[in-house]
């Protein structure tokens, strides 16, 4: 993709949010849309000192204006006070990033059903659907530029995984989600607003500490995770798979009967034991 595709009207003056935006990706997030040429940028995080020091950073520069707001998205009426702070602050949002999420990584019977279960169902599958319901009536009616929204889901929502229960129960409810809005704004005539899902492997971030690749299926870095899933968002590509072996193992688990594909995830491809060492971020 070419440096104009990447900085042209879909970036050029945008007013972007991005949660999860104070470390990580979603801080690379909030880096690209600043290069990029963005207007605003606001960074939603439960951690109010990263995000506020971020924001201190990059305020000003490339003519942005960035803003932090210390947000618990997995509460909905703290989102929707947000999405009233944000619109205060820096208008209506073009583009949304759905970056902020968590992983509990045990067997299921050992979740605690609120700390466990419950948060990252909030987190990872039902605070973009509430983030996005506040933005999108705006979106949908301004027809000036393009919208987009990314919706940062996980591998782990295309295939069943030992030890990731629970949060490949959450990004499968996203990938649902995420593309059946898609589906709907297409066929409803609202084209200017795309929706793109990002499923990539692990990547070390740290939130997957311990967790080990399946076969031919490198631990990503943040940066190519972030440029493969930028991309595709100004793109408007309804669906980004990194790495590859990703659609390998989906188009596999969909032509094999369950019994052999569960021989070659668990034997072939080691799939089944990448989580057996899976600590996690430990800050």
């Amino acid at each position: 993709m070419t440096s104009t595709q990447t900085r042209g009207p879909v970036l050029r003056g945008a007013r972007v949010l991005v949660t999860g935006g104070a470390r990580g990706m979603g801080e690379l997030y909030v880096r690209r849309a600043v290069r990029a040429g963005a207007a605003a940028v606001a960074i939603w995080d439960v951690d109010r000192d990263r995000a506020e020091a971020l924001a201190a950073e990059l305020d000003g520069s490339a003519n942005a204006r960035v803003v932090a707001l210390a947000v618990d998205i997995s509460d909905r009426e703290r989102i929707a006070e947000a999405a009233a702070e944000t619109r205060a602050l820096i208008g209506e949002p073009d583009i949304l990033i759905n970056n902020a999420g968590i992983v509990r990584g045990a067997l299921f019977w050992e979740h605690d059903p609120e700390r466990d279960i419950e948060l990252t169902m909030r987190v990872n599958a039902l605070a973009p659907m509430w983030l996005t319901r506040e933005f999108l009536p705006a979106m949908i009616a301004d027809r000036a530029r393009p919208k987009r929204i990314l919706n940062i889901a996980s591998a782990a929502g295309t295939l069943a995984n030992p030890r990731m229960s629970v949060y490949a129960a959450s990004k499968w409810a996203m990938i649902g989600w995420s593309d059946s809005l898609r589906l709907e704004l297409e066929r409803a005539g609202h084209g200017h607003v795309r929706v793109t899902t990002f499923c990539p492997s692990y990547i070390s971030t740290g939130m997957f500490a311990g967790a080990k690749g399946p076969l031919l299926t490198p631990i990503m870095t943040p940066r190519r995770a972030v440029a493969a899933a930028w991309a595709g968002m100004v793109a408007g590509k309804p669906l980004v798979m990194r790495p590859w072996t990703v659609k390998l193992a989906a188009a596999l688990r969909g032509v094999l009967p369950t019994t052999v594909w569960d021989l070659v995830a668990d034997r072939v491809f080691h799939v089944y034991s990448s989580m057996d060492e899976f600590e996690g971020r430990r800050s």
